[in-house]
């Protein structure tokens, strides 16, 4: 193996994230802290309320596929229940996103030639993205741990969960490192690592779910099964851990392998040929963009479609989880701005899906300036096509998109609850139109990377991202916190309407997309008058 060159690698590679990998690192284990360790201890404050929780668990089988076993009926064995399988997912998806740039996203831009032509050794990169990747899941470990003992719950168990947590995250860095030698691209690379990732939590979903019927075993065929496995803050398995480092030795090896078996640039697959002709489709900007994002789209409305049956289903077993928790029911009433437990649970899960399809569309429109940044950008303005053109139809790419995800997110949570009520042609409708209703929330988010898309072209990423991070915060924390309503008029997914259980406005709506388009018309106007580039 030739590495010549890594450890001063491995310094750039730390300077170039070191703010995406401290935003993910405070991301993962505040959240699983702060809600493991003292979220849980206020909502299950007696031992008879977590045994009752237990034993709820214990007979659904949607809670067991979500979630999954739950060993114990401390705060502890609760935490790891609910929070560590999705931890777990985290912690993959972190290392999946930065092995891949550092291999297959730094090879397709050129950065890895310009390295290579330099004493650096060819394998370099992939032991780079290794190295960063495996440092960064030990600093998450760390942290979680941490924070799991301030919290309350023994160190022991804490040291457990985190150690769980990120042995699925370095499973995934070697399943992306693979990845990244079998695609010819990133987005084929991440989208390998993410499929397999999905079939991963589905094979631990079946197992815990299905016990009974002698399907248990399919829990020992996923990495984020063997984290459950270990069995934090109960009897703990710590054999266990054997098995995914194992995998991450084989996982290194076979990457190693196919790196040397494959030409600098190319991956394994050969991309096919396309058409001789192009399809009207492609006549235009939009459409040229639609089809760019056609497989971003598909991914992020697939999710979003799983995401709302998983939302449907525990709607169901919102009462059994909230239990007798006054606090709880508070909380979710106030973000969902309705009485009733179960509207308000999903007027807040459906402000929830607005958000996460917000950042769908900042991330559509952030792709103009990625590909002005690679100069994708000047074929085409170079032809007759001029920059209000091209702008605006990414913009319309971007809205239509996030309506398409939005509505896939509405037809999961609506068919999951009205099947479970026996509802199906009233909750559907009434569901897809919660979602919907979120477009012109979402679509101002977005409107505000366009803004600065177009303004202020070199601080459009931050501005965007920052943006949809505070409204993040005063949607999910602000109600919970009793912040001003100045603080919470901040964002505009407090202005649009309740749903399910709501009265529907026209004059937030109106507002919200008026401003949109004011933003974008200001975007598009910086556009046409700055340089490209």
């Amino acid at each position: 193996m030739r590495a010549e060159g890594a450890g001063q690698l491995v310094r750039l590679a730390l300077r170039r994230d070191r703010f995406m990998l401290a935003a993910w690192i405070y991301v993962l284990a505040i959240v699983v802290g702060a809600s493991g360790g003292y979220g849980l201890k206020i909502v299950y404050k007696t031992p008879a309320s977590r045994a009752s929780l237990a034993a709820s668990i214990r007979s659904d089988p949607a809670l067991l596929f979500l979630y999954g076993q739950l060993h114990g009926n401390s705060l502890g064995a609760i935490a790891a229940w609910r929070y560590l399988a999705y931890a777990a997912i985290g912690a993959a998806l972190m290392s999946t996103f930065l092995v891949v740039r550092h291999t297959r996203a730094d090879e397709e831009t050129g950065r890895l030639e310009l390295i290579g032509s330099t004493a650096v050794g060819r394998h370099a990169p992939l032991v780079v993205a290794m190295v960063v990747t495996s440092i960064a899941n030990l600093v998450l470990c760390v942290l979680t741990a941490a924070v799991l003992a301030v919290g309350g719950l023994p160190v022991t168990g804490a040291i457990a969960f985190g150690l769980a947590e990120i042995s699925c995250g370095l499973v995934f860095a070697a399943v992306a490192a693979v990845a990244a030698q079998i695609s010819g691209t990133a987005r084929g690379a991440r989208g390998i690592a993410i499929a397999v990732l999905a079939a991963c939590f589905l094979l631990r979903g079946v197992g815990d779910s299905g016990g009974s019927h002698g399907l248990s075993w399919l829990a020992w065929l996923s990495p984020i099964g063997w984290a459950e496995l270990v069995r934090p803050f109960g009897m703990t398995r710590w054999w266990v851990l054997a098995l995914p480092f194992a995998a991450v030795a084989v996982g290194i090896g076979v990457a190693f392998a196919l790196a040397a078996r494959r030409d600098q640039g190319a991956g394994l697959i050969q991309p096919r040929p396309g058409p001789a002709t192009a399809g009207r489709m492609l006549a235009g900007p939009a459409g040229l963009s639609l089809r760019l994002q056609r497989g971003w789209l598909g991914g992020w409305a697939a999710g979003f479609l799983v995401g709302g049956l998983a939302i449907g289903v525990v709607t169901t077993s919102i009462s059994k989880l909230v239990g007798s928790s006054a606090a709880v029911d508070k909380a979710i009433s106030k973000i969902g701005g309705q009485a009733g437990l179960t509207d308000a649970y999903l007027a807040a899960c459906m402000s929830l899906i607005g958000l996460t399809a917000a950042a769908y569309a900042v991330s559509v429109v952030l792709r103009m300036r990625s590909d002005e940044e690679a100069q994708r950008d000047e074929p085409l303005l170079a032809s007759p096509v001029s920059r209000l053109r091209w702008g605006g139809g990414n913009l319309l790419v971007a809205l239509g998109g996030t309506a398409i995800v939005l509505v896939a997110g509405g037809i999961g949570v609506g068919l999951a609850f009205g099947i479970a009520t026996s509802n199906l042609s009233t909750q559907l409708p009434s569901l897809i139109g919660a979602g919907l209703v979120q477009l012109p929330a979402a679509g101002a988010v977005a409107a505000v990377a366009a803004a600065a898309v177009g303004l202020v072209p070199r601080w459009s990423a931050p501005v965007g991202w920052t943006v949809l991070g505070i409204c993040g915060f005063v949607g999910v924390f602000g109600p919970a916190l009793n912040l001003s309503h100045w603080v919470l008029d901040i964002s505009p997914f407090t202005h649009a309407p309740k749903l399910p259980g709501g009265i529907v406005s026209a004059a937030p709506v109106l507002w919200l997309s008026a401003a949109a388009v004011a933003l974008a018309a200001a975007g598009l106007a910086g556009l046409r008058r700055r340089d490209i580039g």
